[in-house]
């Protein structure tokens, strides 16, 4: 689903000017986006519990639900790339702890990642901020509709399930957001003209994960939440 404009003109030239100071200072958007922008750029935390988005994801997911991924895409002439028909599929997690259902575990830039069962999955939704315009020739998403009602699927066996006749591509306008599950099929094409697909991409859950298991991100927001009332 794309939404109506969830963030004003100004909002997004904040955000952008934001983006681009980070990156002058080498600490922000590196070539391609930034994975766990919020550990690179804590100013961020704010848009996450952007009023307008936080409407959508309580309607969703009710009001206690959290912020469990933070990325930056960014593709431009010099990082144009294709993303081949997928499903989001992974967590990052405090630390590995064997868990029934959990796994394959991985490790992405000293992040624990694990691929949870189905049910942790459809809980959970994807809200896509789009910072640029994002036309057709830009690299918009491109989604399977219905594919998330197949739960978790071998990615061996994703092309069983793609028609491409049947594929809705997402364009959509500078502040406007794609709403989806982690489990929709999605890919994107490479830009036909590239420029600036800034994309900031949030994923959201409810819910506790199995065995002890911490979402990552959840469990810093907390550390940093107990800090700041000591420091107070």
């Amino acid at each position: 689903m794309i939404t109506a404009t969830l963030f004003s003109l100004e909002e997004v030239q904040q955000l952008t000017a934001l983006l681009e100071q980070q990156k002058q200072c080498n600490e922000g958007p590196r070539r391609g986006g930034l994975r766990d922008v919020l550990d690179n750029l804590p100013a961020l935390r704010s848009t996450s519990n952007h009023i307008a988005i936080r409407a959508i994801v309580d309607q969703v997911l009710g009001e206690d639900a959290f912020v469990v991924r933070a990325t930056l895409f960014d593709k431009t002439e010099a990082s144009n790339w294709k993303v081949p028909w997928h499903q989001d599929v992974t967590i990052a997690v405090t630390q590995r702890r064997d868990a029934t259902g959990y796994g394959p575990w991985s490790n992405k830039v000293g992040v624990t990642h694990v691929q949870p069962p189905s049910e942790v999955l459809e809980r959970m939704v994807t809200v896509r901020i789009h910072l640029d315009a994002c036309p057709a020739r830009n690299g918009a998403l491109r989604v399977m509709p219905g594919t998330h009602r197949l739960g978790k699927l071998n990615q061996n066996h994703v092309d069983e399930h793609v028609d491409e006749a049947r594929a809705i591509c997402c364009e959509a306008n500078v502040g406007e957001a794609l709403v989806m599950t982690p489990l929709l099929l999605h890919a994107s094409s490479a830009a036909e003209h590239p420029r600036h697909r800034r994309v900031l991409h949030f994923d959201y859950a409810i819910g506790e994960l199995a065995a002890g298991l911490e979402w990552r991100m959840r469990a810093q927001a907390i550390t940093d939440f107990s800090k700041d009332l000591q420091l107070s």
